[in-house]
């Protein structure tokens, strides 16, 4: 039990606020679809933390981080463009047509070689995997569940041409903050 309390107080304190949470947050204001976008991100999870926690970090070895960093960047700044060039509800809901897809592409990106990756690699190697893993996706499912759902709380209390905007703004953020850990090395 000791492993799992410790992975879902650390990964959750952790992603509190994260990109991957902001990231949630700016796409439930995009679809009706919460529950598609919800598994697609919990999915993502899964598949990077139970990589980590199989693998103990061995992604991040393969692939420098820099250019996963890199990539999850471009992949933000993308969507914040398009979000800000397009402006209106009718033209920003053709972005998350596929919210599970949407979804699991951006957190299974901008998670790679994140920071509770490596915990759960290193927790794994101390408590087994299992109960790091469930500790870690119980953080991550619970947080992902907030950010949705406040998400479109608060998006649809806001103008359509504005919450465009305001989610553009956000995803560039995110992506400029990508880069910026990639220059900086970490």
């Amino acid at each position: 039990m000791e492993g799992f309390f410790t992975a879902l107080v650390t990964v959750g304190l952790a992603e509190i606020g994260d990109k991957t949470q902001l990231a949630l947050f700016c796409l439930a204001s995009k679809t009706r679809e919460q529950l598609l976008l919800f598994l697609g991100a919990l999915l993502a999870f899964a598949l990077n933390d139970g990589i980590a926690v199989l693998f103990g970090g061995a992604i991040s070895r393969l692939v420098p981080l820099i250019y996963i960093k890199i990539l999850a960047g471009a992949i933000f700044v993308i969507f914040g463009l398009l979000s800000v060039l397009k402006g209106s509800e009718e033209l920003v809901e053709c972005d998350v047509r596929r919210p599970f897809f949407t979804a699991f592409y951006l957190i299974f990106v901008s998670e790679l070689g994140d920071k509770t990756q490596v915990a759960a690699a290193l927790f794994a190697a101390s408590y087994g995997p299992l109960p790091v893993f469930a500790g870690a996706m119980l953080a991550l499912g619970l947080l992902s569940l907030a950010a949705i759902y406040l998400g479109q709380f608060i998006f649809s209390k806001i103008e359509a041409r504005k919450r465009s905007y305001l989610a553009g703004a956000l995803f560039l953020l995110i992506g400029l903050w990508q880069w910026i850990e990639a220059l900086l090395g970490g």
